[in-house]
């Protein structure tokens, strides 16, 4: 989820994952995959930094499977 601010100064989050695409004309327009479109302050640009930080974030609460955590795995399946 991301935040924006919407016109009138009101802030809005957002689903990130939702997004289909983002446009300047000159204003910034947010498509939705549902269609619904949101007209924001914020640039393109700096949208695409708040879903990038978003995801990077929620990258981090994925546990890995990376060789310590199937070790670990594996060690908790033989207990």
């Amino acid at each position: 989820m991301i935040k924006v601010t919407r016109f009138n100064h009101t802030e809005l989050i957002v689903n990130a994952d939702l997004i289909e695409f983002v446009e300047n004309t000159p204003d910034t327009i947010i498509t939705m995959l549902t269609g619904r479109k949101v007209l924001v302050l914020e640039s393109a640009d700096e949208i695409v930094r708040r879903v990038i930080a978003y995801r990077r974030e929620a990258g981090r609460a994925i546990p890995r499977l990376d060789g310590a955590d199937t070790e670990r795995m594996d060690a908790e399946e033989a207990a």
